[in-house]
Parts: structure tokens; sequence; C-alpha cells
């Protein structure tokens, strides 16, 4: 092999790993808000961040974060919870995940699961306050999403055309979230763009219950480019089915939704 051809084929093996380059999805700053709404209510408010890359037990990670917040004056929702996820450059999956949510009464809960690809054995514990409620292990050697970077695993695979089971833990529980990614194009409308958006349409389903009763059938409509940003979805939550629609957002490169037609 000549020298030039051993350059060739190593540009390519870098270029063609995933794990090698960030995700297009995972762009540090980004900054995404949506309304949450049931029957036409406005419930809430979530915000996802993508902070800066980082190490992780010396891998390459980038930290995600999801602020979840209900409307005062809510009756049927009172919601307030932070995630940070860990994850992998490659948008496949988790290393780390941290949540601080509000659970009634009991107060506010501390809950924190720690992937270990090493040693494929995977550490979950829970506080309520100060006082351990729950710790516990699992064995397992595949790799793991967790409630905040699967949203970060759809946008990366939205075009693969793919079906996919993908492990997720939710809650404590290791299960599944099923993806079915048809590639389908539409035209997309939202309140806060001027103009229609073109859009890819998937749907899937969530073996699991997640925070304030997750769970089910979804679907959703991503930007038709390589940002992949969620503009619309719609999933079902305890109080019924919601429609998740994006407000405002900001990314690098001044980014703003791809026009239809």
């Amino acid at each position: 092999m000549t020298k030039l051809t051993a350059t060739i084929v190593l540009v390519l093996i870098i270029l063609m790993s995933p794990f090698t380059a960030t995700a297009q999805v995972l762009s540090p700053g980004e900054e995404l808000t949506y309304k949450v709404s049931v029957l036409g209510i406005d419930i809430g408010r979530v915000v996802i961040k993508t902070d800066k890359k980082t190490k992780y037990n010396e891998q390459d990670a980038v930290k995600v974060i999801v602020k979840m917040d209900s409307n005062p004056g809510i009756p049927f929702a009172d919601l307030h919870a932070t995630f940070e996820s860990m994850v992998d450059p490659s948008a496949k999956y988790s290393y780390q995940f941290v949540a601080n949510a509000k659970e009634g009464e009991e107060g506010w809960a501390y809950t924190k699961y720690e992937f270990d690809y090493a040693t494929n054995k995977h550490n979950m514990s829970k506080f309520i306050g100060k006082k351990q409620i729950e710790a516990k292990t699992f064995e397992s050697d595949k790799k793991w999403n967790d409630g905040s970077s699967i949203f970060f695993f759809a946008r990366q695979f939205i075009k693969s055309g793919k079906n996919v089971k993908v492990p997720t833990v939710v809650y404590g529980d290791p299960s599944h979230t099923n993806f079915f990614f048809s590639n389908k194009k539409e035209v997309t409308e939202i309140g806060a763009s001027s103009y229609p958006i073109k859009t890819v349409y998937f749907n899937g389903a969530a073996s699991w219950t997640g925070i304030y009763g997750i769970t089910g059938k979804f679907e959703g409509w991503f930007s038709d480019d390589a940002a992949s940003v969620p503009i619309k979805a719609k999933m079902k939550l305890i109080v019924g089915s919601a429609d998740i629609e994006l407000i405002s957002w900001k990314r690098a490169g001044n980014w703003q939704p791809p026009k239809a037609g």
C-alpha cells in the first residue's frame, strides 16, 4: 500500500466512523423551547439545551439539559423537573443521566443512572431529599439511552428509513423504545414560523412510562435538513393526548426552519 493510498483509507475510516465526529444534531449552544397543550389548553413548557463538549470518565461526551415546567394555575398539572444527560458524540447512547423532579407532597426527587460499558454493569439510585430510597444494578452488554438522550437518537436517525428497537431506561426500569423511521416528507405549520416548514415524519411507541405518564404511541415531525430539529410532536400523557410545538429556537449559524415549496 502506497503512502497516499494509506492516507486516503485513514481519512475514509475517520469520516465513516460514528464515534469520531460529533453528530450534527448535537450542536453546542442550541436551545429549543416547546409549548405543551392538552385539548387546546396550554399546560407548560419544555426547554432543551445542548451544552458544551466535555468528558465523562475519559470518554468524549456532550451534556444535554431538559427542563420541564407546568404553567401555574393548571389544576391537573404540577410538574417541575430538570434532566441532564451525558450523551456519546454519536448521539447513539448515554453515559449518565441525572434527574431532579418535584414529586407531589414528597418533595424533590434526585435520580441518577450510570452506564458502565467497560464492565456492562449499570447503576441506578434515587433519593427523596437526603434519604436514599432505591439503589440497584443491572447487567447488560447493550448501549442504553435515557429519557433525554433518546430525543437526540431520534433526531440523528430520523432519515434512516429503518425500524429500530432502542434500549431505554426510564424511572429505573430497563425497557425499550420502538422507532419507525419511514423518511416520509411532509409540510408542517407552526405559529412561530411565518411559512410552512419542510419536515420528515416518523412514529413509534414507548414500552416505558415516563414523567407525567408519558407512554405508548407517539409521532413527530422534524426539520428536513441536517439539524433535524423537532418541529411538532404528539404523545400520550396521564391527562390525555398532548400536542408539543416548537415556539422558539437558537442554534449556531442563525439556523431557521427550512421553507417548504
